[in-house]
């Protein structure tokens, strides 16, 4: 399924179509990547993507990931504006301090919740994304 339009998409109008948090919406895709937009706030869950890398960017708000690495767990802690690519295999955890929105771009068919994972919460939607609507 390709979301590609001939028309420019708003990312304001498309965060404003939507009010679940970690529910991404796809606005486009880029070759086989979605890019897609999500409302967050509270924690996410431990998952890892084994295949796959995974981009943030901040849109608005403050976005912490906490990554479990070969040298031990560290958080980092991205502000509006911010960028981070989490490299695949790498267990990570996002959490939003207060109601945020973030740009991600992944492969489609990525599920939100990676592949493997912690026990998804009933606040987060195990998804491959949903298109806008």
């Amino acid at each position: 399924m390709t979301h590609l339009t001939s028309e420019p998409i708003s990312l304001a109008e498309a965060l404003a179509s939507f009010t679940d948090r970690w529910s991404p919406r796809i606005v486009t895709t880029v070759n086989d990547y979605d890019v897609r937009v999500a409302k967050v706030e509270g924690e996410h869950l431990w998952h890892v993507h084994d295949h796959t890398d995974e981009f943030f960017l901040v849109l608005e708000g403050e976005l912490h990931i906490s990554l479990r690495e070969a040298a031990g767990e560290r958080t980092v802690v991205l502000p509006k504006g911010s960028v981070f690519t989490v490299p695949r295999g790498t267990e990570h955890k996002p959490y939003a301090p207060a109601p945020s929105e973030i740009l991600v771009l992944e492969p489609t068919g990525t599920l939100t919740v990676g592949d493997r994972h912690d026990a998804v919460p009933d606040h987060v939607d195990a998804t491959t994304g949903h298109a806008l609507t």
